[in-house]
């Protein structure tokens, strides 16, 4: 299997699998003299860490950080970092039932049909499982634009799980963290505690969707055609597992409104050029312009249910398929950090990108 590597400067290759002992992340091109411990990554692995409230799996995974390489005396060195979680809590026995049989919805099939192996425990390299070294990663690369860009935040939060949708108009940048659903709407959680504790009794699960905002972006950042910032936030996203729409700003909502409605208008202000508002998620011909950075992306519904679903077994026979084991009734919920992990990887890459390409140089607007 190849292909487990992306980032162009700031490279990320993940390894391991949800049943196997270990996985991780090997990642080069961190700049050097970065300050950066285990402490550090564990907060934003926390985030995402299973079994943490009952709207999760609850599957109990320490998702201990450990620093292999790469890192002295509390700074990167330069040289590759390597990342490593060990895996505690695997219950393989879970999946002995469907080893010669492929679960609707999953990677199973296709794995099959494409290597002629597959390893079925949890889904080997196709589990939600393998973000967790993404996340390791990810918080290498925000420790590294701690350094370089001060002051740049990433968020991401929940704005919609199955037919619950957030009132944007009630948005609290402040509740994020203080549920655990990740949403900045605070009045509505109740709804969705009740919401989702029905679709867990129904032995079903919902999908999702998820917004990432990165505030403090210089402008400047990304190049024309192929080499575009919202090509690689897009391509980034779209390989967290499960996801299967990925927008920029107004996304697909753009092709409803006018060239009027659609066009951010731009004024001179005190620090530079400012706009009337951000139908663009802060990227114009595929560069960013200072504005917030929105990005969102949509999360299928956790294919391991108790339902029972038709399918086949190896030998071509029909079958009904019930998944055991421990799963996220609402996967989008420990999505959201692997988002920021993946958007904060590739702003890092696309800065030490434009760092060697042009030096910081910048065109002159106004006097």
């Amino acid at each position: 299997m190849s292909l487990n590597t992306f980032g162009h400067v700031f490279r990320v290759t993940t390894w391991g699998e949800s049943h196997g002992p270990a996985l991780g992340a090997t990642v080069d091109g961190c700049p050097p003299g970065v300050p950066v411990d285990e402490a550090f990554l564990q907060q934003w692995l926390d985030k995402r860490r299973p079994g943490q409230s009952k709207h999760t799996t609850q599957r109990k995974e320490p998702d201990a950080v450990k620093i292999l390489s790469g890192v002295f005396e509390g700074k990167t060195t330069g040289t590759p970092v390597q990342l490593m979680i060990e895996n505690t809590d695997q219950r393989s026995k879970d999946y002995g039932e469907i080893a010669q049989t492929f679960r609707p919805g999953h990677a199973d099939i296709t794995y099959h049909q494409k290597y002629g192996i597959r390893d079925y425990r949890g889904g080997g390299r196709s589990s939600a499982r393998e973000t967790a070294a993404r996340v390791a990663a990810g918080g290498l690369a925000r420790a590294a634009l701690n350094e370089l860009v001060p002051g740049l935040e990433i968020t991401g939060y929940m704005t919609r799980m199955g037919e619950m949708e957030i009132d944007r108009a009630r948005f609290d940048w402040e509740t994020i963290a203080q549920n655990d659903f990740w949403m900045p709407d605070a009045e509505a959680l109740p709804d969705w505690e009740k919401y989702l504790q029905e679709i867990r009794k129904g032995q079903n699960s919902v999908g999702a969707e998820i917004e990432v905002c990165a505030r403090g972006v210089p402008a400047g950042l990304g190049a024309p055609i192929y080499g575009k910032l919202d090509t690689d936030l897009a391509a980034a996203c779209m390989s967290i597992n499960a996801v299967k729409g990925v927008e920029i700003g107004e996304g697909m909502a753009a092709a409803r409104l006018t060239g009027t409605a659609n066009a951010d208008e731009i004024f001179m202000g005190e620090d530079g050029p400012e706009y009337s508002s951000n139908h663009s998620g802060g990227i114009l011909g595929g560069i960013s312009t200072g504005q917030d950075i929105v990005v969102r992306f949509a999360v299928k519904p956790t294919s391991s249910i108790l339902t029972p679903r038709r399918s086949i077994r190896l030998d071509g026979s029909p079958t009904e398929v019930v998944t055991k084991g421990r799963h996220d009734p609402c996967v989008g919920i420990r999505a959201v950090p692997v988002g920021e992990a993946m958007v904060a990887c590739v702003i890092l890459d696309h800065l030490l990108l434009d760092r060697a390409q042009t030096g910081g140089v910048r065109g002159q607007i106004g006097p």
